[in-house]
């Protein structure tokens, strides 16, 4: 076995794992790692300017390139710094190797500054918590790290590194990986159950989910969607382009609340979710969003996920990409000629409904084209107009995104990506981690100005890295959608018009001297023709370019 310190070996271990790139923001116990670092030329160190951007940018690599990604902590305050982002991470369950650098161990009896117990404070946010305690544990536990984040369902780990043991050397066995084979495929007689329950609807809704994308089987739902004749729904808080937006079944997202969802499913007599929650809401409601007695059929490649809060009459624990054509071809084997027919029908409906809606869509935005300031959906149009089909889009627009995916040509799993956990700050990291995984594609992101200062610091990763992508930041300068939500309670904010820590204007953040102070080119839009124009540009750029863009500040509804 050869000799090695531990700094080395850790390298050596995550290179073995397929790692290239890893994420971090070091401090002093991170400095054994960044001393292999300096000897090491196959993997990428990305330096972000806090840890709540270099989480950020692992969970975008970790989705765009569909494989493991780490980043890098600073003890306590680090891990804490990068919570939100761990968050978001596993709600959209990304496979990230999570690690912090730790004092000596021989050293935090005493307590020292910045020690805390990490695995416990990460714990609540990742699949697997744990400290390397002795030099020859660190094989085993970088490999069980790496088959825990991708084995299905994914999502985030973590390991504390203490500084011991990246100094310690010794003989190590670096083993070799593991990965769990994700294609499960779903039990035979839930598939068959399933089968008879879609056979006999007279009017079934898709509702698709991130496990669809996760595992490439779009063209799976699309084959599974036609067959039905069934309009197809984005869930409510959507990571990924979970159906093709250029398909006539393909009716948008789910609004996130619970009347709204009511009022759509109510239109139905059977709902099929695949690799989608049933429901994360947004506010509570009145009622149920599922109708009483609506029969249920639910895919998923999390067993929590089924049955969670809603039951289902056929709950099938399977890989969408291995499970779909079971299930596609067991509806057609059990349906009668009757019900084909009535599919069939069904199906030329629901398509041209589908365009008739996309179409109303259009006249709505080209309605508010001249409007000063821009119009978020004439906004949202026009970006859909000038992107190309291959673009990648980064979406934390929050409340200005109405219609977007509608408008976009993304019909790829790489070619979306929103806000899956909710919590803001997490696009502008994200696309830059997006476009390292992604360098051959065009990446533009599009960010609400509360959202990009959160993380604004992820701007100068993107100039230091040279990278040619396209911040747009929807600037309103507010957290509109608080207004929107506090004037929706009807209470005192309401009565006096008055809406306290809401308003970004006193002084408005200059958001070209900021991305130009990062080294970014930077410019201020305030006519819709601008944007184009300079979207166009940017696009065709060899550096990041930043767009701010002056929208209509209103929020009460009309």
């Amino acid at each position: 076995m050869p000799v090695m310190p531990g700094k080395t070996a850790l390298l050596e271990l995550l290179k073995q794992e397929g790692v290239r790139v890893m994420f971090g923001n070091p401090g002093t116990t991170e400095l054994p790692l960044m001393d292999a670092l300096a000897a090491e030329h196959e993997l990428r160190y990305v330096l972000a300017l806090q840890e709540a951007a270099a989480m950020g940018m692992a969970d975008g690599y970790a989705q765009a390139s569909g494989g493991l990604a780490v980043v890098n902590l600073h003890v306590a305050p680090g891990l804490g710094n990068a919570m939100g982002m761990l968050y978001d991470a596993q709600k959209a369950g990304s496979p990230v190797i999570v690690t912090a650098g730790q004092h000596e161990q021989g050293f935090n009896l005493t307590e020292p500054l910045l020690w805390a117990d990490l695995p416990i404070i990460a714990r609540p946010f990742v699949k697997w918590s744990a400290e390397v305690r002795q030099l020859s544990d660190l094989p085993r536990a970088i490999h069980r790290a790496a088959k825990t984040a991708l084995a299905p369902p994914s999502g985030p780990v973590f390991l504390s590194l203490p500084g011991d043991i990246l100094l310690a050397s010794g003989e190590l066995d670096l083993g070799e990986p593991t990965r769990v084979a994700p294609a499960i495929r779903g039990d035979a007689r839930a598939i068959a159950a399933a089968a008879e329950l879609l056979a006999k609807a007279e009017s079934p809704v898709i509702i698709a989910g991130d496990a669809v994308p996760q595992h490439d089987a779009l063209g799976e739902l699309v084959e599974l969607g036609e067959l039905l004749g069934a309009p197809v729904y984005d869930e409510g808080m959507a990571s990924r382009a979970m159906f093709p937006s250029s398909h006539p079944l393909y009716h948008g997202a789910l609004v996130r609340l619970p009347g709204a969802i009511r009022a759509m499913l109510g239109q139905h007599d059977l709902l099929a979710s695949i690799g989608a929650d049933l429901f994360t809401l947004s506010l509570p409601g009145d009622v149920e969003s599922l109708p009483d007695g609506m029969p249920v059929v639910h895919l998923d490649t999390d067993p929590w996920e089924l049955g969670k809060n809603y039951p289902a009459k056929s709950a099938i624990l399977g890989n969408p990409k291995a499970t779909l054509p079971e299930l596609t071809e067991a509806v057609r084997r059990v349906r009668t000629m009757a019900q084909a027919q009535r599919a069939a029908k069904r199906l030329e409906h629901v398509k041209a409904e589908g365009v008739a809606s996309l179409a109303r869509l259009h006249a709505l935005a080209a309605a508010s084209i001249d409007r000063h300031p821009i119009h978020a959906l004439s906004l949202m149009q026009a970006i859909g107009e000038v992107l190309p089909a291959e673009a990648v889009v980064i979406d934390e627009t929050v409340s200005s995104g109405v219609g977007l995916r509608r408008f976009l040509k993304s019909n790829d799993p790489q070619s979306f990506f929103g806000l899956r956990g909710g919590g803001i700050g997490w696009g502008l990291p994200a696309a830059i981690g997006a476009k390292l995984a992604l360098p051959e594609r065009p990446v533009v992101a599009l960010i609400g100005d509360g959202s990009a200062l959160y993380t604004i610091q992820g701007l100068w990763t993107a100039a230091h890295e040279k990278l040619a992508m396209v911040f747009v930041i929807i600037n309103n300068s507010s957290y509109r959608i608080l207004k929107q939500r506090t004037n929706a309670m009807k209470a005192l904010a309401a009565q006096t018009d008055r809406y306290v820590g809401m308003d970004l204007d006193s002084p408005r953040v200059d958001f070209v001297a900021v991305a130009r102070g990062f080294g970014l080119t930077a410019h201020r839009a305030t006519q819709l023709s601008e944007v184009s124009d300079m979207l166009a540009a940017g696009l065709c750029a060899d550096g990041p370019t930043l767009i701010d863009v002056e929208v209509d500040r209103s929020w009460k509804p009309v």
